[in-house]
């Protein structure tokens, strides 16, 4: 089967003036991402209340502190906002079906124009990855001080992906470790079953590279049905996005 070519990724600023412009068109073979911060959008969290759905809203009562339920209302809020700019429908009229583990997708009558997307969000920013009919995930990280990478890969890496971090200066893991981190995070968000699939069954190359190379286990071939993107975002974050090169059926 002859697989298509790259996905042609392009990404965006989510402004406080995104909600009045127009997106650009997305393309069969593109990948939009959207990165934003919230503190650009902060003076119009309170208005964003009234484009949540009941179900959303008591998801974001279930929070305990304030600056977890502002970072729900700004991440779904540009999701709606976003989506809604693309389908040319007010963002407070979409609804959504979800996944057993929790995946959303649009529901109808909206499913029909086969959007499908990713959100992720992490102190203080947040990813809306939008393709058209292939699976995707997104991953975004603030990188944290407070940790041991090697510790924490001895978890979460496979026993490559464990060799390839231990084997850079000590200086260069801290970043090394959040590209893998993403990157596996985001493939497994486009699979469908996050961190309860086995994460030593792939690996994912650690460099500052846009193109990731990706290798799979016991099938050598599953690697060739997905690309894996960097994204650039702001200093202090690390992203990624995951996207299957056939389309859905």
């Amino acid at each position: 089967m002859r697989l298509p070519s790259p996905a042609k990724l392009r990404v965006f600023s989510f402004l406080e003036s995104t909600a009045k412009s127009k997106v650009a068109v997305l393309g069969d073979d593109e990948v939009h991402a959207w990165v934003a911060l919230p503190a650009l959008f902060t003076p119009q969290l309170e208005e964003c209340v009234r484009l949540l759905s009941a179900d959303e809203l008591e998801r974001m009562s279930r929070f305990r502190f304030q600056e977890h339920q502002q970072n729900f209302l700004f991440s779904r809020s540009m999701l709606r906002i976003l989506l809604g700019t693309y389908l040319h429908v007010a963002p407070e009229l979409l609804h959504f079906s979800y996944s057993v583990l929790g995946k959303p997708d649009l529901a109808l009558p909206f499913a029909a124009a086969d959007l499908r997307f990713n959100l992720s969000h992490s102190n203080g920013a947040a990813l809306l990855a939008i393709c058209k009919g292939r699976r995707i995930g997104a991953d975004i990280e603030k990188m944290r001080e407070d940790f041991d990478p090697e510790e924490i890969s001895t978890k979460f890496f496979s026993i490559q992906e464990r060799h390839a971090l231990m084997s850079l200066a000590e200086g260069a893991r801290r970043e090394a470790f959040f590209r893998c981190w993403t990157r596996k995070e985001a493939l497994l968000k486009a699979k469908g079953g996050g961190l309860s699939l086995p994460l030593d069954l792939f690996d994912v190359s650690i460099g500052d590279e846009s193109a990731v190379t990706l290798v799979t286990r016991p099938d050598p071939e599953e690697a060739e049905q997905w690309e894996i993107l960097s994204v650039p975002v702001p200093s202090g974050y690390s992203a990624a996005i995951a996207v299957g090169k056939l389309p859905l059926k």
